[in-house]
């Protein structure tokens, strides 16, 4: 009798990517992290990219300022110039402006890096207020999302003040007297401008220290603030959920679109490196800030026709256009000249910040919003909008008085007093056009939704009169164009009870009540089309 002795068969090894995802999910829960977000559903549609051409373009400057950094050198130290640039050789300047000749025109590829990181700044900042102002004007700002709008608001902020450390580093002729314009600026604050001064150049202006102390606050401070306040942004988009347009079967509760793997990221993907084509091939052939033609900062030097970046054009253009006025008392002088457009320029750029509670605050709406207004249906909000952005293009013609004088041949005193004038008349006029154009697309929605959609043909009735034949719109387009909200204003009530005693209503209410009325009362906005009035309209007496 012999018996089979029995071998066991050796355990299969897993491969090695799945022992180290157990490892890494056993201690970090990755894959029940993933398992929740990886289908997280995301709504189609174009103006969602403009947030991601923001992000895109970001990325793209850290990489190419990471490169930068590795050939620049930020010191103001004095050296004579024996560089591959022959029209600067034996030239005096900075070691800060010199190697930055170097890297456009000795470091493979240095010069098209440096235009690539001055291009995606550019493209942010811009990106940056489109973005913005499409999440302000379709209202995507309201509850939950008041804090992630300040987080946007301060990456613009700050994109801002990070794009002028930026080009105030080659210490060309160009950015130095950019500089010197922030000094000047900085000096017409009362009792702490000196200080803050001082603190920034080290000494008298120009100093030798500010290119040192700009690129710490260029490459380490500010973009680590930015990067903190867009990975927050980012998570609270995903913790609140994406916002989405009105439509069929998209509610307050729900959101209609794609999931994340594989369909978003595939084409988050793609367009990232559309992105980046497109600013390679932007800082290719378009030269930007040509330190060279410029040459090194010197003091008593000007650059003709000296302009900031966009962004910064209408702080500038501030400046420029007011009035030079001065107040002297107790031995001081006091630049109102330059202290009021200070004190202006946050003023107008914080209103957008804050906007989101004041509206809250007007309307009394604190209920949760996931479904996005169309512009036309919230008139008064979206002629702020554009009364804000009238204003600062009109400033950035003040900021470039001098450039549009010269090249349309036109009196730069004139082009100042236009600025002047037209800076508090120009919003005025877009609010009260804006409202109207709003008004009139709202009448035509509902001209629309009753009589149907025209369709250019013609029938003579037996009677002998000429009609348009209308082709009903589908149930799709009529919940698109009537799903929106209306809102009714606050009302203060009767001021006396039933038995004759005076209610008394404090100031702050009475004023809220007022505004309110501004937003949502007659002739603010035109009354959808009742499902009564459809039904009379359709049943055939009088519909073609």
């Amino acid at each position: 009798m012999s018996t089979a002795t029995e071998t066991k068969r050796p355990e299969r090894k897993a491969p090695a990517g799945e022992r180290v995802a157990d490892w890494a999910d056993g201690r970090l829960g990755i894959y029940s992290l993933a398992k929740a977000n990886m289908r997280k559903i995301f709504p189609d549609h174009w103006s969602f990219m403009l947030g991601e051409i923001c992000l895109y373009s970001f990325v793209i400057i850290i990489l190419t300022g990471v490169y930068l950094t590795l050939f620049f050198t930020p010191s103001m130290n004095e050296i004579v110039y024996h560089g591959s640039y022959v029209p600067m050789q034996g030239v005096r300047m900075s070691e800060a402006y010199a190697s930055t000749l170097e890297i456009s025109f000795d470091v493979r590829g240095g010069l098209l890096i440096r235009q690539m990181h001055h291009w995606a700044a550019l493209i942010f900042v811009a990106a940056m207020m489109v973005h913005m102002m499409r999440v302000f004007f379709t209202g995507a700002f309201r509850k939950p999302r008041e804090v992630n709008w300040l987080f946007g608001f301060l990456l613009l902020f700050l994109g801002m003040f990070t794009g002028f450390t930026g080009y105030s580093l080659p210490d060309d002729l160009l950015s130095g007297t950019g500089v010197r314009f922030m000094q000047g600026a900085i000096l017409a604050v009362p009792v702490v401008g000196t200080y803050i001064s001082m603190f920034l150049f080290g000494g008298e202006f120009p100093g030798h220290d500010f290119v040192s102390r700009f690129y710490s606050i260029h490459i380490l401070l500010l973009p680590g603030i930015m990067l903190g306040l867009l990975v927050g942004h980012l998570i609270l988009v995903v913790y609140h959920k994406h916002t989405q347009y009105a439509g069929p079967g998209r509610t307050e509760k729900n959101v209609v679109g794609m999931p994340l793997l594989p369909v978003y990221m595939a084409k988050a993907g793609g367009f990232f490196f559309l992105v980046f084509g497109i600013i390679a091939v932007v800082s290719a052939v378009a030269t930007l800030n040509p330190i060279w033609a410029l040459g090194p900062y010197r003091v008593d030097q000007v650059s003709t026709g000296a302009q900031p970046d966009w962004y910064m054009g209408f702080a500038e253009g501030l400046i420029r256009v007011m009035p030079g006025w001065e107040i002297n008392a107790f031995g001081y002088t006091l630049a109102l000249g330059v202290l009021i457009p200070l004190i202006a320029f946050p003023l107008v750029l914080g209103a957008i910040g804050v906007y989101p509670f004041i509206e809250s605050w007007i309307t009394g709406d604190k209920r949760e919003h996931h479904i996005l207004d169309r512009p036309r249906n919230a008139p008064t909000r979206t002629a702020f909008g554009v009364a804000w952005l009238t204003a600062y293009f009109i400033m950035l013609i003040g900021g470039g008085n001098d450039i549009v004088a010269t090249h349309f041949n036109l009196s730069i005193n004139a082009i100042t007093w236009f600025v002047r004038i037209f800076f508090f008349a120009g919003p005025v006029i877009a609010f009260i056009v804006t409202k109207r154009i709003c008004l009139g697309l709202q009448r035509r929605d509902r001209d629309k939704v009753l009589h149907g959609r025209e369709s250019g043909i013609i029938k003579r009735l037996p009677h002998g009169e000429f009609v348009e034949v209308h082709e009903p719109l589908s149930q799709g387009e009529l919940y698109r164009l009537t799903a929106h909200e209306q809102y009714k204003p606050i009302e203060i009530g009767p001021t006396v009870d039933k038995n004759g005693v005076e209610r008394k209503v404090s100031l702050v209410k009475k004023t809220q009540a007022k505004l309110s009325q501004s937003f949502y009362g007659e002739g603010n906005q035109i009354p959808k089309p009742t499902a009564e009035e459809y039904k009379e309209i359709t049943s055939g007496h009088g519909h073609h």
